[in-house]
Parts: C-alpha cells; structure tokens; sequence
C-alpha cells in the first residue's frame, strides 16, 4: 500500500517510475466500463515497482529477487524518492477517478487514495530526526535479517551471497541514523533519556570482539550440507572479514554516539506533545493509527469510560465467587492461587488442543465464511521463548505449504494462567487472527497491495472483537475465564488512557506506570515496559482498542436497523469478506450492506 512514515515501515524505500499512459479519446461510456481494469492495471504495476525498488519489504514477504540490496531508507535521497513516488501514484490514480465504481473497485480506489494522502501528509512531522529508540532501531532489525533465523534465506550460495552484499549497506544506515540524530538535536526533536538509557544495553549485548561469538555467525553455523567444502571456506573467510572488518565497527559507532553524545542531548520528558509541532504530530498519529477522526481528547474519554465499565463488571465476577477484598487484593489473587497455574507444557497444549475443538463445534453458528488454510498449535521454539509474547499467529504461507500457525508460549509457566487462555485463543487463533488474516490471504482477486497490507486497528481490532464472543462460541463459562477475558479488554482500555495522557496531556513515565499498576493486575515490570513502549511509538496503542468499538458499534447498528433480518454469520462475514480496511471505509461498506438488506 501507499508508503508510511519510517518509523511505521522500516522496509519501504522508494524511487521515480513512469505510470503507463491510457489513450484519453474513448467514448466516456467505454472508459467507465474498463475503469476497474485500468486501476487494477494501474494497482498492479504500482505493487511490482514497491517491491522492485522496496527491496526489504520484498524479502519480508517472501519474494527473494531483491534480497542483495539495501539502500539508504534513512537518508534526504530516500525521503525525496518517497515523496515523488506517493504524489506520481496518488495523482495518476485520482485522475481515473471513483465515479461508478462499486464493491471491492471502490473500496480499493478508497484505501489507496487514503494512505497515499496519509503519507503524504506525514512529511510535515520529522520522523527521520529520531531514528533510534529501544522498540525500534534497525540494529535489531539487521541481526534479525542476519541471524539466519528472520525473512532472510540462507539455503543456496547464491543466498549468503545475497546477504554479503546487502549487508555491506549496513554501516551507511547506522552512520546515517546517527547523522539524522544530530540534526534532530539541532531542532529539539530528541528522544526521552528513559527510552535511550535501554538502547545502549540492547547494542552491548550484539557487540563481539570475534565474528564467531555474533549472531550474524549463525549462517555459518549452519551451512546446508550440500555446500561444498570449498564454498564453506570461502563464505566463512568472506562472513568473519564482514562481521569483524564492517559490522563490528559499524555497531560500536552508533554504541558510543548513543552512550557518549546523544545521551547527554535526551529529554527528560516523555510524551510526543512536548516535541515542537508535538500536539499536531500526536493527532496526526492518532488519526493514522485509528483510522477514523477521533481525537486525543475524545478518545482519553472513551478510555477513562470503558475503565470505569471494565471495573464494573470485575466488581461483578468478585461477587459472583464470594471474594472478600479489594478489586486490588483480587487481581494479586488471581496472579498468585495455584489453582490458576498448568502442571506442565504437556497440560497446557492439551488445554488449548481441547479448546480448538470445543470452539469449532459452534463457529458454524456464528460464521459462514470461514478461511480454506489449514490450523495448528504450536509452543514457541525455545531458543526464542524467552523473549516471546504469551501467544502469536503466524498466517499461512501463500503456496498452501505452511498452516496457519498459533504458537503458544510455554516458558516461565506459572506466568501461563489457565485464566487468560480463552481470551488468548480466542484472539490469536480462531476465529481472531487466523480466520481475518487467513481469509484476507484467499482473496486472490484483490490487488496485491490490499492482500497483502493491512490497518492495525482492523485486524487488532478484530482480534479484540473475537474475544467478545467468548460465551456464544461456549467458552467463558467460568467466572475465572471471563475474568481473564474482562482482563484483556482492561489492558486494552487502559491504553486508551496512559497512550493519550503521555501525549497530549503531559503524563510523564512514572505517572503512566502509576496509573497501570492502580488499575490493573500486571505487575510493575510489565507496566514500566508498555509505558516505554507508549512513549516510543506514539498512537500505535489506540488501534486495539479503537478498532474493537467500532465493530461493535457497527453491529449494534445493524442489529437494530435490520432487526429479524440481522443473521449474525452474515455480519460477520460482510466484516471479513474484504480484508483489512480502514475503519471509516469499514464503516461505509456496512452501512450500504444494512440498506441492502433493508430493501
């Protein structure tokens, strides 16, 4: 899709192309009956030269044509390349115009003109002047991309070729990144010392005197076995000169400008509102990120709202069990009773292979559209299990090879509450990520770049929304399941709060934290490392949340407009049908399928 702010899309670089010319002197009725075939044309060459020029976008969706290359997506080149490409593409699709088109023709010509004017809009906002924190730097991203266990693939010569190249563009982006942060300097545009201060750890632990003790030895570590000897010398003198001779020092360059310069410049504040221009630049976020016009203020309400609800009917479960306390006493109960905790990994897979079974006996009550790929359950792999969160989906490989795949995290297991597995399964798996993702996937006659992006707040809210249906699908029946249910749209509401008090209300860190450990269950670690995470993507929070009440709100709608008509496996795929779609695209689309049912 359209190009995003940088700190949204690391992978998106971008560079000048001709669009193809149509002939301007058909008769008007015959241009507006080949108008879809024009902007799919168009939606086609559009998608080929993103990822011919987007080279990591490319490799993290599996094409492997561009895997030898990495330009400068930090540098003023890149910023004015990304310009030109979304202003050529967004005005040679605005003069084809959406006159007299319908069904997935509009709701395409809709999502691409719209974020193609988002990104444009989002020059006015420094993003590139602030190019490091602890959630996002692409230190971390590199090591991912060379460890030999991300998107990158090691399984021919030609494949660490690819990689010895690419990688060769690393040490320009890291200087580049520090470039851009002296000029942020310059300007104010800082980031806050508490974010800085875990930079400097997670760059030590990547730091090696000798190339064998670097995550980027892994694909040497591992050659497949039909490399010949005399491949394997040479790939392993060419990868230690590399890591020793580029990467190495490339990292210890940005190691000690972030320890010994920027450090000292960082701001002792927290929210983007204390940035210059910081008010605007959080509304735009927020607007992004949500998809609809809702503003900082409007949705601090709706947090503070659904807060007060989400306590209101915990109040209820504590009173349905008898537990004499405080809603404080009861969160600390529900963390700390044995009764809560799997015996083992064995028990705890069980426990959600039954749950798949249970839930799909009632999913053909509640959906009719349901995605062809087929489902599994997973632990996360130990050598990334500590890291890893509780739960995770991971959509089916386009080529059918790969299932849908729910991995379950079964490290630290009295952290695992049998509590807060319905919910979880509910949201990850099915009917959450696996059937919106799944089916958006099968959508083969859409446009790459709708089958293939997506909107957070659609698809996270989504996943929200499946957990609401907990009881019709015969879960949460409990009062300790839909605790755990109730939990997560706490956590979520909460967002709402803290996201938009950091950053438009002034909130600082400790008072962010204060405010998650006063009104939650997590504990003071987890709370410390959401704040953090608040403060080093701006906006991105809403969208759960957001996304989830607006579904509602659409449903809602429908089932008192249509009344006896209304058949929930109807809605649910009218929501589904067409993939991710902003919110106030979302919006229209059901609004025109009620009046269509009406009559």
């Amino acid at each position: 899709m359209p190009l995003r702010p940088l700190a949204l899309a690391i992978a998106l670089t971008v560079v000048s192309a001709t669009a193809p010319a149509f002939a301007a002197n058909a008769p008007q009725a015959s241009q507006q009956a080949a108008k879809p075939a024009r902007l799919n044309a168009l939606y086609t060459q559009y998608w080929e030269e993103l990822l011919r020029l987007n080279p990591l976008q490319a490799t993290f969706q599996g094409d492997s044509r561009y895997n030898d290359q990495l330009p400068n997506f930090l540098s003023a080149d890149y910023r004015a390349k990304e310009h030109e490409f979304n202003s050529r593409w967004l005005k040679t699709v605005e003069s084809v115009g959406s006159d007299g088109l319908t069904g997935q023709d509009l709701l395409s010509y809709q999502i691409f003109v719209r974020d193609a004017k988002l990104s444009l809009e989002s020059e006015q906002f420094p993003t590139w002047q602030q190019p490091i924190n602890q959630f996002y730097n692409f230190a971390s991203t590199a090591v991912q991309l060379g460890s030999g266990t991300g998107a990158q693939p090691f399984k021919t010569v030609a494949d660490y070729e690819n990689w010895r190249k690419r990688a060769s563009k690393i040490p320009a982006i890291f200087d580049q990144a520090i470039a851009n942060s002296r000029e942020g300097v310059k300007h104010g545009v800082v980031q806050p010392k508490a974010l800085m201060a875990k930079v400097v750890p997670q760059l030590d632990a990547l730091i090696k005197d000798s190339a064998d003790q670097t995550l980027f030895w892994g694909p040497v570590k591992n050659f497949p076995k039909d490399f010949s000897d005399a491949d394997k010398q040479r790939l392993t003198a060419e990868y230690k000169a590399m890591i020793e001779g580029e990467l190495m020092p490339a990292y210890k360059r940005l190691r000690t400008f972030v320890a010994d310069e920027y450090m000292a410049q960082a701001r002792t504040t927290s929210g983007l509102g204390a940035l210059p221009n910081g008010s605007a630049w959080y509304a735009f976020n927020t607007r992004n990120t949500t998809t609809t016009n809702l503003t900082p203020e409007q949705i601090h309400q709706i947090g503070l709202d659904e807060v007060a609800r989400i306590h209101g009917e915990i109040g209820g479960v504590m009173k349905q069990v008898g537990f004499k306390g405080s809603m404080q006493d009861f969160f600390k109960f529900m963390q700390n009773d044995p009764r809560f905790s799997f015996k083992d990994e064995p028990a705890l897979l069980a426990f959600y292979r039954g749950l798949e079974a249970k839930i799909n006996q009632r999913i053909p009550q509640q959906f009719s559209l349901i995605p062809k790929a087929p489902f599994e359950i997973r632990p996360v792999e130990a050598f990334r299990a500590q890291s890893a969160a509780g739960g995770s989906y991971m959509r089916p490989s386009e080529d059918g090879s790969r299932p849908g795949i729910f991995y379950v995290n079964t490290y630290d297991l009295p952290t695992r509450k049998t509590w807060d597995a319905e919910d979880l399964y509910l949201h990850e798996a099915i009917p959450g990520h696996h059937f919106q993702l799944a089916l958006q996937q099968e959508l083969t006659n859409l446009p790459m770049f709708r089958r293939f992006g997506g909107e957070i707040a659609f698809s996270e809210g989504w996943g929200l929304y499946a957990e609401s249906l907990g009881k019709d699908l015969g879960v949460y029946t409990d009062p300790y399941s839909y605790f755990g249910y109730l939990q997560n749209e706490l956590w979520r509401a909460i967002r709402l709060v803290v996201d938009t008090g950091l950053h438009s209300k002034g909130w600082t860190r400790e008072q962010v934290i204060q405010y998650m450990l006063a009104n939650s269950a997590e504990s003071e670690t987890q709370s410390t490392a959401e704040a953090e995470r608040y403060m080093a993507i701006p906006g991105q929070a809403l969208a759960y949340k957001i996304g989830e009440l607006k579904i509602k709100e659409l449903r809602a709608r429908a089932e008192k407009e249509l009344g006896p008509k209304f058949d929930v496996r109807e809605f649910h795929a009218e929501v589904l049908k067409d993939g991710s779609v902003p919110l106030e695209v979302l919006e229209g689309k059901i609004d025109r399928w009620i009046a269509a049912k009406r009559g």
